[in-house]
């Protein structure tokens, strides 16, 4: 399973990857093999949200799960891939099937998101 060192994670199991005001936001390695086989992903508009506010969702095989802002800010882009190709979340879940783009408002809500490390003892790993 990877985990990469440059991201940061949050306890819902998003991942965040930071470009000075820019934040792209997907789900982990993990959690796509949680959900199994990604049938559809539903991110209705690129708008403000707040941390821990839900974004849209994400369904598979087996549930439909809430997809979580880990930081305050607004979707600037919503990844086109998805609607055509939901399953390159389970291929390729830190590449191109990331979920959103978004302007960050809040720097210092990184700061308690997790680093690699913190997610791996998170999930077990």
């Amino acid at each position: 399973m990877n985990f990469p060192e440059n991201l940061k994670y949050t306890d819902s199991h998003e991942w965040v990857k930071v470009e000075g005001d820019t934040v792209t936001i997907g789900i982990t390695e993990y959690a796509a093999g949680e959900l199994g086989d990604v049938v559809f992903v539903d991110i209705p508009e690129a708008r403000a949200v707040s941390v821990n506010e839900t974004f849209g969702s994400i369904e598979a095989v087996k549930t439909v799960s809430d997809l979580i802002a880990p930081v305050t800010g607004t979707i600037t882009e919503i990844n086109p891939e998805l609607e055509g190709s939901p399953e390159i979340v389970n291929s390729d879940p830190f590449g191109d099937g990331w979920m959103v783009k978004m302007t960050l408002d809040k720097k210092e809500e990184l700061d308690v998101l997790m680093d690699a490390g913190q997610y791996k003892a998170l999930i077990g790993k």
